[in-house]
């Protein structure tokens, strides 16, 4: 839920909030963040867990930030995000407050209240920012919405039954129904 634009909010107004409370800043406007449900939480631990073992196993040099992790989106103080899941392939960008610039990879997992956030305005703001790849998870239709930047803004749209290609690695595919059994 968006709190009614009475100014244009920045970066000191997130760190401002009361212990607990927490918010996404896009634009100069302050989006309130509601508790996470148990199936939010379990998938957001299966995929980051998914995540970190693949990188492993491959020695690979990306790192798995699962929220809270704060992501100065462009590097300005209008912009702060809390992605359930960012992949960081750069580590130039990491600092010990979070990532200043766009993750390589970033999964969102819609709740109820506010999916329009991650189909709309999400989105917007990580294909413009530099975002290669982004997922859209949603337990309640159970999807997983990909888009591959590098490749276009087309999506293509999966099930959780199905094999989901992570294209910004060859040979890894992640099955949500799979993990979740």
């Amino acid at each position: 839920m968006a709190l009614p634009q009475e100014k244009n909010y920045t970066v000191n107004d997130i760190y401002a909030l009361p212990d607990g409370q927490r918010a996404e800043l896009i634009d100069g406007q302050m989006y309130m963040m509601a508790p996470p449900n148990r199936i939010h939480q379990r998938l957001s631990h299966l995929l980051d867990w998914t995540i970190e073992n693949y990188i492993r196993s491959k020695k690979g040099s990306c790192e798995v930030y699962p929220a809270p992790f704060s992501v100065f989106l462009n590097e300005d103080d209008r912009n702060y995000i809390e992605p359930d899941i960012s992949v960081i392939c750069d580590k130039s960008k990491l600092t010990e407050k979070g990532c200043n610039g766009a993750p390589d990879w970033i999964i969102e997992i819609t709740s109820p209240s506010n999916p329009q956030n991650d189909y709309g305005i999400k989105l917007f703001k990580y294909r413009t920012a530099g975002v290669r790849e982004y997922w859209i998870v949603n337990p309640h239709t159970k999807t997983v919405t990909v888009y591959d930047f590098e490749k276009g803004d087309r999506a293509n749209q999966y099930s959780f039954e199905d094999d989901v290609p992570v294209n910004i690695y060859e040979d890894f595919i992640i099955n949500i129904a799979n993990l979740l059994s």
